[in-house]
């Protein structure tokens, strides 16, 4: 299949496969899972510290690589793959696109936040984990002030921060929390650090632990005046854009996942032998797996078109370019689900048994499936906004 890549998107994506077949293959996924809480330290410094894949899409002038959409789109595909066991949804994309969204467009021709600038350069040099602390089930929901249940206070030297966060994606290993927060009536954006007292985080047990979250509770916690990063208008745009960034970020990763699965199914069924001969040889399975291989390319060919719809708006994405972000999680979140359940019944009697990997994947597609938008939620969105995007683009 023609991806479109260019000569330096497919060095990025050969480069992401080869070293995460080195050191996040099943073996290492099940020890970060056993001994470490679904975290894998030296793998974390190897991509963040070592190789800058938390740069990717962080603007130049924030120290990043300024690369796009299409280029962490390909690294997420291989973390999937992998189900690598690091921090990266949490920090490369929620907090560091937070982040990126809250800086004032290049052509405004103004200063940016200091403040930001600086937590996106540490981000981009893999010197600071970071989570956002914003729970959503769907990416048309981020903007929605209601949603948010941490609260702050103005103070003499700065604010206090309290509330609760439920359920925030790599909030256990965070470093930074990006902390949405009502001061009044109005809409805020804080950069709080992890050590500050006050500051409490307890793991949550879930369905996948390869992908930890933590519940974050914040009591009275003190910032200074520089922590608060935007306000008003602004964090609700960087918040529902976000957001619709996360769903494609995620997309790619249930691609690589879905990929994996079909990879997993077609090295056991050629090696499993029945009535003297592979199972892969049976028409049944033969059927069963074209099936898989045409999942995996439909939302691979959705995702990718996303990814260079978002980028081609040059940061200020439109309706169009959120459409094209719900067909790409949509067909996502079918083809992992598809090729999850097709992996554990074509390994037959040991599908569902820990030591074999498809129930990794199935876990990996159940939970995935309902983050950051569902599939029927997404098309009723998409069935919502039809006539507006096909406006926008006549």
């Amino acid at each position: 299949m023609d991806l479109g890549l260019s000569e330096e998107e497919a060095l990025i994506r050969d480069s992401a496969a080869e070293v995460l077949a080195q050191q996040s293959a099943s073996a290492d996924v099940r020890r970060a899972l056993e001994r470490h809480a679904g975290y894998d330290a030296a793998l974390w410094q190897t991509i963040a510290a070592e190789l800058g894949w938390c740069g990717l899409s962080v603007p130049e002038r924030a120290g990043g690589a300024g690369l796009g959409a299409k280029a962490l789109a390909l690294v997420m595909e291989q973390l999937g793959r992998r189900l690598a066991c690091v921090p990266y949804f949490g920090t490369a994309v929620l907090a560091a696109q937070s982040l990126t969204q809250c800086l004032p467009h290049e052509r405004a021709h103004a200063e940016p936040n200091e403040e930001i600038v600086r937590w996106l350069a540490r981000i981009a040099a893999g010197e600071t984990r970071a989570a956002l602390a914003l729970a959503q089930s769907a990416p048309f929901e981020a903007g929605d002030a209601q949603t948010w249940s941490i609260e702050a206070h103005k103070t003499a030297d700065g604010y206090k921060l309290s509330g609760k966060a439920g359920a925030v994606i790599d909030g256990v290993m965070a470093d930074l929390l990006i902390v949405p927060a009502r001061d009044g009536a109005e809409l805020a954006l804080f950069a709080v650090e992890t050590t500050l007292p006050g500051v409490s985080r307890r793991p949550l047990t879930t369905l996948d632990g390869t992908r930890p979250f933590a519940s974050i509770a914040l009591e009275n916690v003190g910032v200074a005046r520089s922590a608060c990063l935007a306000r008003g208008e602004t964090v609700r745009d960087a918040l529902t854009c976000t957001a619709w960034f996360a769903a494609l970020a995620l997309a790619a990763e249930q691609l690589g996942a879905a990929q994996q699965c079909l990879d997993l199914t077609l090295a056991y069924t050629s090696e499993r032998v029945q009535f003297g001969r592979t199972i892969a040889s049976f028409q049944a399975v033969k059927h069963r797996c074209a099936d898989m291989l045409i999942a995996v390319e439909a939302a691979r060919s959705a995702v990718l078109g996303a990814a260079a719809v978002w980028d081609a708006t040059q940061g200020a994405p439109t309706a169009a370019a959120f459409a094209e972000v719900a067909v790409a999680k949509a067909s996502a979140n079918d083809a992992l689900r598809y090729c999850a359940q097709e992996a554990i019944q074509l390994h037959g009697g040991v599908g569902f048994t820990w030591e074999y990997d498809p129930q990794l994947y199935f876990k990996r597609a159940q939970a995935s499936g309902a983050l950051f938008g569902s599939t029927p939620r997404l098309l009723d969105w998409l069935a919502r906004h039809v006539i507006d995007v096909a406006g926008a683009h006549a």
